[in-house]
């Protein structure tokens, strides 16, 4: 099934035949109504040489003399496709919590093989550290947040030294939504276009990993998520549990994988209370 048709079935009728012949997501960020407490303060900042190594930053529209906590997003598409102009509704959801937000382009599929997009996820995390008080954002309380494929990019950040180095110690938490951390042996396409070339598929696998040190996560999951099973999060869980890591693994029993992001859209935010789910979450850590 392609991302269209698991956005289309989470949507109503009306506003699945709007977005049949574009582009599903891009479509459905210009056609939904956002919050009104955030918007875009910079777009198409580079972080990189290559015109994929991009971001855009969201703020609160309310002034606070104080430096805010940073969210940076990394949205999901198999690791070959998706674009930061279809995630305005996060960025504006989030930024009207009261966080600076912080969206990213990275390399994709099959231009790039593991591990330029995990590569590119340190590169854009670098620059927020170095840039976001310019925006209002604290760089010391950054919390990495991703969605499928983006949620792995942010696992991967997040528990493995190997791409942030030093630089990790300022990553306060991290908020996975429906993401794939134990997926190896690699026995589907998309895995394998991925990552079927690297010689040792453990590495690629954020629950090689995870341990004791890692920050606290959130870790969330559609209940009736049938792409990414919800094993992957249980995984991860446990193994950050046994590392002495506090762990906060919660499913929503009636939402699918494209479902589960759908909710953070103002108008679907009732299927499931996942904004103020990591709006909690990203407050406890980052006070």
């Amino acid at each position: 099934m392609t991302m269209f048709h698991r956005i289309a079935r989470s949507l109503p009728a009306s506003l699945s035949l709007l977005i049949a012949a574009c582009s599903p997501l891009t479509t459905f960020d210009r056609l939904v109504p956002k919050d009104g407490g955030g918007r875009r303060v910079a777009e198409a900042r580079p972080y990189g040489s290559d015109p994929r190594q991009t971001l855009d930053i969201y703020a609160p529209r309310a002034t606070d003399p104080n430096k805010r906590p940073v969210v940076v997003f990394f949205y999901g598409g198999s690791w070959n496709s998706g674009t930061r102009s279809g995630y305005a509704f996060v960025g504006r959801a989030l930024a009207a919590q009261g966080f600076v937000v912080v969206i990213p382009d990275y390399r994709l599929v099959p231009a790039v093989r593991y591990p330029a997009f995990v590569e590119d996820g340190a590169a854009a995390v670098r620059w927020t550290e170095g840039h976001i008080a310019g925006f209002g954002g604290d760089p010391a309380k950054l919390v990495l947040m991703g969605h499928s494929a983006g949620a792995y990019i942010a696992a991967m950040l997040a528990v493995d030294d190997r791409w942030l180095g030093r630089d990790r110690q300022t990553v306060r938490g991290l908020v996975g939504l429906a993401g794939p951390y134990d997926f190896a042996p690699f026995d589907v396409d998309v895995a394998r276009a991925a990552f079927g070339t690297w010689p040792r598929p453990e590495e690629t696998q954020p629950v090689h990993w995870a341990g004791a040190g890692d920050p606290p996560a959130l870790l969330l999951v559609g209940g009736e998520d049938k792409t990414v099973q919800p094993r992957n999060s249980e995984a991860l869980a446990a193994r950050l549990r046994a590392g002495g890591v506090p762990v906060t693994l919660r499913s929503y029993p009636k939402l699918g994988h494209v479902g589960l992001i759908l909710s953070v859209a103002r108008p679907f935010r009732g299927r499931a209370p996942v904004v103020a789910d990591v709006a909690t979450f990203v407050r406890q850590v980052t006070r």
